[in-house]
């Protein structure tokens, strides 16, 4: 990517801000967050994003509480520098994660709010299309650091990347919640879903590199903070929603919601005559991310 004078300018004087606005540019202006199927309309609406210390602890941490296959943001730049033959990664001193939420639009919600078995398909093409868009999103963002004279790298886009089977359900050795909440961005809920300042309905996406950046605050007091179930036993919601019962007080059953999305979800299509026009290897469901308190805002405690 060509760079030009005034952007290098803007990118000296506050990098995060800059790098913050490149995003949410892209986002704004891209023509990729256009559904294809609804023509004109968004697929995601403006992100949060924040950013991290490569070498922050918790990272640390990541490889207790996911697994010690977890890849730590200075792992993963020393395997790109290793990678591209350049030697640097003897050098490396800095490293930086910048990590951004893609918050669902209002009509996306909305259309979900309706469904109790099946995800509407502006859902189930946010699911796939928008994926699409948000690994767009990523290499144009690892495009502009090295434009600007930066080694960037986006884990989940490298063929190292994996979702490993354990018994207690999937989980990838680059976990974009994880890394999010790392970044100050929210929290985890009943339903394993996360929590930002615009919502559970979102996806998430990051890169890293070997910049020094400012760090932004993790306001939240633990890991859970803003779940009202967590908070003060309030909230439920999840639980009504989810149409397998793969959620429950005790949390979120894994396996129970895979076998669900991969096995059962079609065939319930099917019965109910509403096949043509969804997309992807499966349909995605989030149901328990919509009709819920946490939908687009950390809810307020309804304890006093």
């Amino acid at each position: 990517m060509v760079i030009t004078i005034t952007e290098q300018e803007l990118f000296k004087v506050n990098p995060t801000e800059f790098l913050e606005q490149a995003i949410k540019d892209y986002v704004a202006n891209s023509p990729n967050n256009r559904f294809k199927a609804f023509p004109g309309e968004h697929i995601w609406d403006e992100p949060l994003v924040g950013f991290a210390d490569g070498d922050d602890s918790i990272f640390w941490e990541y490889k207790k509480i996911i697994g010690d296959f977890h890849v730590t943001p200075r792992e993963a730049m020393e395997i790109h520098l290793k990678n591209a033959a350049c030697g640097d990664e003897k050098y490396l001193t800095k490293v930086s994660v910048i990590s951004w939420i893609l918050p669902s639009t209002y009509q996306t919600r909305i259309s979900l709010r309706k469904e109790t078995v099946v995800p509407s398909l502006r859902w189930n093409h946010t699911r796939w299309q928008g994926q699409d868009f948000n690994f767009r999103l990523t290499r144009h963002m690892v495009s502009l650091l090295e434009g600007l004279g930066y080694h960037a790298v986006a884990p989940e886009l490298e063929r190292y990347w994996e979702v490993r089977t354990l018994p207690n359900g999937p989980a990838s050795n680059w976990s974009q919640r994880h890394i999010a909440y790392a970044a100050g961005l929210g929290t985890f809920s009943l339903s394993d879903g996360f929590i930002t300042a615009k919502g559970i309905a979102i996806r998430a996406g990051s890169v890293v590199c070997d910049l020094a950046l400012p760090l932004s605050p993790r306001i939240y007091q633990n890991h859970l903070e803003n779940c009202l179930f967590y908070r003060d036993g309030s909230c439920r919601r999840c639980i009504e929603r989810c149409p397998v019962g793969a959620i429950t007080e005790q949390g979120h059953d894994k396996n129970k919601c895979r076998d669900f999305l991969l096995r059962e979800q079609k065939e319930i299509l099917k019965r109910l005559g509403r096949e043509e026009d969804y997309i992807g290897r499966y349909l995605g469901c989030g149901l328990c991310q919509t009709k819920v308190p946490c939908e687009a805002r950390i809810p307020p405690s309804r304890k006093q």
